[in-house]
């Protein structure tokens, strides 16, 4: 895996150097904002995950999120935000980030959270599939979880980022199954945020505008207790 890391403290880069490397894991590291933008933008075929900063000299992480949104909604994006900016971890979430780490923070942390966002980066392409059977068909849905192929009341749905991809296939396993928040936090994302639901309703709220291009909304709040994928309109 090759990761882009882009982070203004060299202090910071150098330790997490190490645990990269123990992992096997390439990065290269950049420390200037709109340098990093333009170093993804140059050579986005070879780096597998971004690691973003939000403060940053000459361009912010948000906009540099924002912007690798609008070529590539795939690689997978974690964002480092300072302790208490909760406004600024939501609006992360919102514009495309699939998962953000809390200053200061642990390497081992931020190494699980590596793991858990990119555990698909090998799926197989659609070029090395000759027929896509689904492993999910509902009433207007159906899934293939291995060429990441979606339709949806008979369009395709393509623009979805990695973890919206797999907290909608998680909602579809179990149609009006009620799922809690804690629930989504640990089979989504693979480990326990403490109480931390906000991941789980910024990535909703992102998800259920994406549904709507195609048709009535199919992602259904429960309220106190979670939220549940229904397609047959028989919901209130």
């Amino acid at each position: 895996m090759h990761i882009l890391m882009i982070e203004d403290n060299e202090s910071v880069c150098e330790m997490l150097q190490m645990f990269f490397e123990k992992e096997g894991w390439n990065v290269t590291f950049i420390h200037d904002g709109k340098e990093g933008l333009e170093t993804y933008l140059d050579k986005k075929d070879e780096f597998d995950l971004i690691i973003l900063d939000i403060m940053l000299p000459t361009m912010d992480g948000m906009t540099i999120c924002r912007e690798i949104r609008k070529v590539d909604v795939q690689v997978p994006i974690i964002m480092l935000t300072a302790k208490d900016t909760e406004s600024d971890e939501v609006i992360g979430l919102e514009i495309g980030a699939d998962d953000y780490v809390t200053k200061p923070f642990s390497p081992l942390t931020l190494v699980a959270r590596i793991k858990s966002t990119a555990r698909r980066i090998d799926t197989p392409g659609l070029d090395t599939v000759e027929e896509t059977p689904y492993d999910i068909v509902t009433e207007h849905l159906k899934i293939n979880e291995n060429t990441r192929e979606i339709i949806l009341y008979n369009q395709p749905l393509e623009d979805l980022t990695p973890k919206e991809f797999d907290l909608l296939y998680t909602l579809a396993t179990s149609p009006r199954r009620v799922f809690s928040r804690e629930q989504l936090l640990e089979q989504v994302w693979e480990y326990e945020y403490f109480g931390d639901e906000r991941t789980v309703d910024a990535h909703i709220k992102k998800l259920r505008q994406k549904l709507l291009k195609n048709g009535p909304q199919v992602i259904q709040t429960v309220w106190g207790v979670g939220y549940k994928f229904d397609d047959t309109g028989e919901f209130e």
